[in-house]
């Protein structure tokens, strides 16, 4: 019984680690589309991304399920290689992912101060200390 868990678990790590490459190669695929012009794009890698998160919260409640079963208190050792090999490639994606955050939050700011700009608002400039500070500009468009 405890070979067949082992072979179990086994597989589903292999799967586990399949899935977060994918999730790696998704998220090097937003950041592209994140720096590119196409909404679009944007969206369906987040929806991808979201389909492959909902994959892997799958075989993580498979594995959890599997560790509650008696016989599995050997098995942590001999899959121990593969457990470092997916928890690199999800700190990696967790790193890659708060990258494609802040690019979201920097396109948002860019998006805010260009509808600023098109309101009247103040657009901010950087003076010579490399400063920045707000300049009062007439509106572009006045409805």
């Amino acid at each position: 019984m405890e070979k067949d868990a082992r072979r179990l678990l086994e597989d589903i790590l292999d799967r586990e680690i399949e899935v977060a490459r994918s999730l790696a190669l998704n998220l090097a695929a937003e950041r592209a589309a994140l720096t590119g012009d196409s909404p679009t794009a944007v969206e369906g890698k987040a929806a991808e991304k979201v389909r492959i998160l909902e994959t892997i919260e799958k075989l993580e409640s498979e594995r959890r399920a599997l560790y509650a079963l008696p016989s599995s208190a050997g098995l942590a050792a001999t899959v121990a290689e593969r457990w470092r090999a997916l928890m690199e490639l999800m700190a990696g994606c967790r790193t890659a992912n708060e990258v494609n955050g802040h690019i979201i939050h920097v396109r948002q700011h860019q998006i805010g101060q260009l509808i600023d700009i098109v309101r009247g608002g103040p657009a901010f400039i950087y003076g010579p200390q490399g400063k920045t500070f707000a300049k009062a500009l007439r509106a572009l468009a006045r409805a």
